[in-house]
């Protein structure tokens, strides 16, 4: 078995971890501050799901900004810095920038590293840290942290992640070489992963959108050979324009955090489909370093 498909297979047990986290750190989310969420690749797209949940949630104003491009100084309570190695050159460099005031707070796989030591608060996902490349349970368990600390029910959760790891795959991987995943709302954070996951892990062409804008220029690229999947309940009408395009389409039959694990096996069995190692993506390394002297 892959490093990656035994990351896969452990997220039930990553979820119910970090709902026990959120369970006993219940402030990490105040209601009513004004919070800014940032993250790189992966942790970036947690920060983009998590803004909206706890925003459609009623509590409070949230920004999700990549790390690079994040603007922090509008006023922000609280900076959450989202980075499974604590170790990535952007994260850090925003950090900086925080002014003083601003509470910082790291969700990390490594509680020992710069990140985690240049924050006020620190909460611990080493449970859930991936060593493959390509991020899995850390993206899905910091999600279900939040949503935990937002007031979610988790049991229910945990049961479609355990379902997710036996559904059969709903297309022979070899007949795929584009994919897209659509989602809505807060789900649209987790369609950016997992096509990110998809090509990362897999190198096939892979595109996300919120479900509304695929109709704007996007499906313009569907075919035979396209699979198109739902996070969630689509736009009237839309998957039956998907299908006349002759692109198979791929409902949602769980939770939208669980779908994303049929998506992440998916990657895996897609890769070794192309006779790819899903262990070692090509021109990734696990953290993104920049600065002279850090370690990935």
């Amino acid at each position: 078995m892959s490093l990656i498909a035994g990351e896969i297979l452990d997220q039930p047990r990553a979820w119910a971890r970090a709902a026990e986290l959120a369970r006993a750190m219940p402030g990490a989310l105040p209601d009513g501050e004004r919070i800014a969420v940032i993250g790189c690749g992966s942790s970036w797209y947690a920060a983009k799901a998590i803004g909206s949940l706890r925003e459609l949630a009623g509590r409070g104003e949230t920004d999700a900004f990549a790390a690079s491009e994040a603007l922090l100084g509008r006023g922000y309570d609280r900076v959450l810095a989202i980075s499974r190695s604590g170790a990535t050159t952007e994260i850090r460099r925003a950090l900086e920038l925080v002014p003083s005031g601003a509470t910082t707070v790291a969700l990390v796989g490594d509680p020992d590293s710069p990140v985690a030591e240049g924050c006020d608060v620190v909460l611990d996902l080493s449970f859930a840290d991936d060593r493959s490349v390509v991020q899995t349970r850390f993206l899905t368990s910091a999600v279900c942290f939040a949503r935990a600390c937002l007031g979610a029910e988790t049991d229910g959760l945990v049961a479609d992640a355990e379902a997710a790891l036996a559904e059969p795959h709903p297309l022979d991987p070899a007949s795929v070489d584009h994919a897209v995943v659509l989602g809505r709302e807060w789900r649209a954070g987790l369609a950016d992963a997992g096509a990110l996951a998809l090509g990362e892990t897999a190198g096939v062409w892979a595109e996300a959108y919120p479900a509304m804008e695929y109709r704007h220029g996007p499906i313009a690229t569907a075919a035979d050979g396209t699979a198109v999947w739902m996070l969630d309940d689509p736009p009237a009408g839309l998957a039956e324009q998907v299908r006349a395009t002759g692109a198979a389409v791929i409902d949602a039959r769980l939770d939208p955090l669980a779908e994303l694990i049929r998506i992440q096996r998916f990657a895996v069995a897609l890769a070794e489909a192309r006779g790819l190692d899903p262990d070692r993506p090509v021109n990734l390394e696990r953290a993104v370093v920049l600065d002279p002297g850090g370690t990935p």
